[in-house]
């Protein structure tokens, strides 16, 4: 068997392994993308995105005539996600720089689980044209012994944005284990934000500070459509219908706004730091039967 060629990048160190698939021909499997994923015996990531042109994956083709590409996107336990904000400027910045797309300032178009989103690449940040996201309910997440209240939101995956309030501090909040939600409410699952406001900036209208725990990943650096959701959020609470919301991440900042059109966007940056070829040895371990002792 041969191996596999992949590039490693990160948008403010939420990061990911790319599968260049052009033709849809590699066959990627739960245990695949957890072996690529793992960051002791893998590459190692908070998920795979996997490069094809859309006309080649059966849930890309129906975007076909909109896009060339489509990001399969896989979180690291080897589930599979409607979308990553993050993951698309990545997944953008890696088709310009491998010369697959043009960095058109009209904005470069990326097929996804959750629709096409829109891409503008520039040298130091890609800005993204994200689903506009939609809060639908309220319910709480608990973590420890703290219950908090939080507002469910529809980003294309979804969300549930948690305020923090009387003192509690993000940075003592315990993410290694996931937060108990309603799962009568979220039936596939929800990725949970931890908000604390921060110190004005200049050039927003919000400042905030956020931590995330993602399904299928666990705590990570950062989450792009997790800050749409807490910028959305934001926004709302302060009454305004337009403006922007620079949100801090443990991995950096990203910036979320509402411009006059209506149109939400996502900026932040987007870097490639390594490309090499996969053993086939790896390959050869994940399609291996589970010994039981």
């Amino acid at each position: 068997m041969d191996g596999v060629f992949f590039t490693k990048g990160h948008g403010t160190a939420n990061d990911f392994v790319i599968l260049p698939d052009p033709d849809g021909e590699l066959e990627l499997t739960p245990a695949l993308v957890a072996a690529l994923c793992d960051r002791r015996r893998g590459i190692g990531g908070d998920g795979v995105l996997r490069v094809v042109r859309a006309a080649k994956h059966p849930e890309g083709a129906a975007h076909a005539a909109e896009a060339e590409w489509f990001m399969d996107y896989w979180n690291s336990d080897g589930s599979i996600a409607e979308m990553c904000g993050n993951g698309v400027r990545v997944f953008a910045r890696y088709l310009v720089e491998n010369g697959l797309a043009t960095a058109d300032p009209a904005g470069l178009p990326v097929a996804t689980r959750a629709g096409v989103m829109l891409a503008v690449v520039r040298t130091d940040t890609i800005s993204v044209r994200m689903s506009t996201p939609r809060v639908y309910a309220a319910s709480t997440a608990t973590v420890g012994a703290l219950t908090v209240p939080g507002l469910a939101v529809d980003c294309g995956n979804p969300h549930l944005v948690c305020g923090l309030h009387d003192g509690v501090e993000l940075g003592g909040l315990d993410l290694t284990v996931a937060p108990l939600v309603d799962t009568a409410l979220f039936t596939a699952g929800v990725n949970v934000e931890f908000v604390e406001p921060a110190a004005a900036v200049t050039g927003v209208d919000r400042h905030v500070r956020m931590r995330v725990h993602e399904r299928g990943s666990g705590e990570t650096q950062s989450c792009g459509t997790g800050a749409l959701a807490v910028g959305a959020v934001a926004l709302r609470e302060a009454g305004l219908e337009r403006g922007s919301v620079a949100v801090d991440v443990l991995g950096g900042r990203l910036v979320i706004t509402c411009d006059e059109r209506g149109a939400w966007w996502l900026a932040g940056p987007a870097v490639l730091v390594a490309s090499g070829e996969v053993d086939p040895a790896v390959f050869a371990a994940a399609a291996a039967p589970a010994v039981s002792g």
